[in-house]
């Protein structure tokens, strides 16, 4: 980072000149749809709030709903039912609690879509503010290069992780936790599963990391095309 402030600073390259140019091109217009498409991932995923609904009946109740809500990270460990009445079924009904930690790979996914938001922003000022400079120094196409390969693999990894952590989001705020209830085994207790949040919201937010997945993979090609690396190799290449 030092080496590349340095080389924006240098004279005769530093200085912010406007230049839509090469935003226009495949490179720009690719950084622009991975920025849109990561506020897309981060807003879906980090942005929702659930709830799943138990109809109890016990002691003194019948049908009470009970609810537990959940939300981005997905601590599910945490989060407990509320309870059917004051007296708690005459003292039948313990805490309740649902079951799994799902932060990682959910926090795994929306820091990563925080900071491509964050560099896209960068690079895309370099694109319009200092296009002569990209263009000049052979550090930055590389540098480029080196965050987008490495991008592209990460999104495969934390796609696949939270889509992994999404289905067993589901399960585990699905109608199969009433089976491992242990308060609503008790003598004159019955449970019921009720509803759940609709996870739509959820499932788009793994689209929008498969498609920023391609898009960084696809990427690479066009940052590959400004290095010195492809320059190089065109050199080399025989004469027909």
């Amino acid at each position: 980072c030092g080496s590349l402030l340095a080389a924006l600073l240098s004279p005769g390259m530093a200085g912010f000149r406007v230049d839509f140019g090469l935003i226009l091109e495949p490179l720009g217009f690719i950084k622009v749809l991975e920025w849109i498409f990561s506020i897309f991932a981060f807003a879906t995923c980090g942005g929702f709030q659930g709830e799943t609904t138990l109809l109890v009946s016990c002691k003194g109740v019948v049908n009470k709903t009970v609810t537990a809500a959940f939300a981005y990270p997905f601590k599910l460990n945490t989060v407990v039912f509320s309870a059917p009445d004051p007296k708690r079924c005459g003292g039948t009904w313990t805490d309740v609690y649902l079951v799994g930690n799902f932060a990682s790979s959910a926090q795994f996914f929306v820091t990563l879509a925080v900071l491509v938001f964050l560099y896209c922003i960068a690079a895309l000022v370099v694109y319009i503010g200092y296009k002569h400079v990209y263009q000049q120094n052979s550090k930055f196409p590389l540098t480029d290069l080196a965050i987008t390969v490495i991008s592209a693999f990460l999104w495969l990894v934390s796609t696949s992780a939270w889509a992994n952590a999404l289905a067993d989001i589901k399960v585990s705020t699905g109608a199969s936790i009433i089976p491992g209830i242990e308060s609503c085994k008790a003598p004159g207790t019955t449970c019921h599963f009720a509803s759940v949040t609709s996870m739509g919201t959820l499932n788009v937010s793994v689209v929008f990391g498969l498609l920023n997945m391609f898009l960084w993979g696809g990427n690479v090609w066009f940052v590959y095309k400004d290095t010195d690396l492809h320059n190089q190799s065109n050199r080399t290449s025989p004469s027909p």
